[in-house]
C-alpha cells in the first residue's frame, strides 16, 4: 500500500489507515510526541499493526511548533514525554490550546510518583512506563480515548493522596495566599515563572502601572519587600499546587528583580576649582635710542 508522508524537522504526518483495520470500528487517532526521534518512528511502526489504533503523526518535543500538528491532525490521544519535573502543565496546556478535545497519555522513562501526580493534576489521562509492553500502551490509549484514567496501581495511592490534599487546601482556604485576589495570584505566579513587569503586563492584558499596583498590594498583604521573598513564601506554602507551573530549579535561578520604581535623583554637578595660571612677565627690551640731528633754522635775508 502506498504511504503518503510529509516530514519537516523531525515531524511526521501519516496519511494512512492500517490495512488490518476492522470495518465498523472507529480507530483511535494517536499523535506521538517524544524527545527521541528513533523511538517515535519505531513506536509508530509497531502501533500500525494494531487494528483499532492509527498513528496520524509524530514529532519531537524539540520541534519549533509541535502543537501545530495537533491542530492539523486532530488526534484523539496525544502521547507525551515530560523532559523535566514541573513541566506537565506547560506541555499539556500547549497541546490542549491547539486541540481541546485531545486526551493525554504520558509515555515516560520516569519512575517518580510525584511526577505522576503532577501529570494527573495537569490533566493527563494515563501514565505508561517506556519499559511497559505494547499491550499496556494500547490499553492506556483506548482508555484515554473513552475518557477513562489509566495509571500504574503502585502510583494510585500517592496520586489520590495528593489530589485529596489539594481539595482539602482549597476547601479550608487557610493558606497565607488566601488574602490575595485572583488577579494578584496571577501576578505572583508570573513572578514565580521569572517574568518581568513588562511581560506580565503583556500576558495579563494590563498596564505596567497596574502591575506595579498589584505588586505593592502583594508585598503589603504578605509582609514582604521583594519578589524573591513573595515567591519563596508562596512556594513554601503551595509547593504541590505550584510544582506543575514552576520548577524548583527555575525558582532558585530566578533573579530578584526590583519592581518598584526607583526615584531618579539629580546628581549635583560640582564646579571644578579654577586654578589661576601663573602670569609670567614678558621681558621688556629697551629699544635703541638714536640721536636725531637737529637742524638749525636758516635766517632769512632781507632785500
Amino acid at each position: 500500500m502506498a504511504r503518503k508522508a510529509t516530514r519537516e524537522r523531525g515531524s511526521g504526518v501519516s496519511g494512512l489507515t492500517p490495512s488490518n483495520v476492522v470495518r465498523g470500528v472507529i480507530p483511535v487517532r494517536v499523535l506521538l510526541v517524544d524527545d527521541q526521534q528513533m523511538l517515535v518512528e519505531a513506536l509508530a511502526a509497531k502501533l500500525s499493526t494494531t487494528p483499532d489504533i492509527v498513528v496520524v503523526g509524530h514529532c519531537t518535543t524539540g520541534d519549533p511548533q509541535p502543537d501545530g500538528l495537533a491542530t492539523l491532525l486532530r488526534p484523539d490521544v496525544i502521547t507525551v514525554e515530560l523532559p523535566r519535573a514541573g513541566e506537565a502543565d506547560t506541555l499539556l496546556s500547549l497541546f490542549r490550546a491547539a486541540w481541546p478535545p485531545a486526551r493525554f497519555v504520558v509515555l515516560t522513562a520516569s519512575r517518580d510518583p510525584e511526577q505522576a501526580a503532577e501529570a494527573a493534576r495537569a490533566g493527563a489521562d494515563g501514565w505508561v512506563s517506556k519499559e511497559s509492553s505494547i499491550e499496556e500502551l494500547t490499553h492506556a490509549l483506548r482508555c484515554a480515548s473513552r475518557g477513562h484514567a489509566s495509571f500504574p496501581p503502585e502510583y494510585l495511592g500517592h496520586i489520590l493522596g495528593e489530589l485529596r490534599a489539594d481539595v482539602g487546601r482549597a476547601q479550608r482556604r487557610d493558606g497565607p495566599l488566601d488574602v490575595l485576589t485572583p488577579r494578584e495570584r496571577d501576578v505572583l505566579m508570573c513572578f514565580a515563572q521569572g517574568r518581568g513587569p513588562a511581560e506580565i503586563a503583556d500576558e495579563l492584558g494590563m498596564s505596567a502601572h497596574t502591575v506595579r499596583t498589584h505588586t505593592n498590594k502583594i508585598f503589603a498583604k504578605l509582609g514582604v519587600h521583594s519578589r524573591l521573598e513573595a515567591v519563596t513564601l508562596a512556594w513554601g506554602t503551595q509547593r504541590n499546587a505550584w510544582a506543575p507551573h514552576v520548577g524548583a530549579s527555575r525558582l532558585a535561578a530566578a533573579p530578584d528583580v526590583p519592581v518598584r520604581d526607583v526615584p531618579v535623583r539629580d546628581v549635583p554637578v560640582r564646579d571644578a576649582p579654577v586654578r589661576d595660571a601663573p602670569v609670567r612677565d614678558a621681558p621688556v627690551r629697551d629699544a635703541p635710542v638714536r640721536d636725531v640731528p637737529v637742524r638749525k633754522p636758516v635766517a632769512s635775508v632781507g632785500t
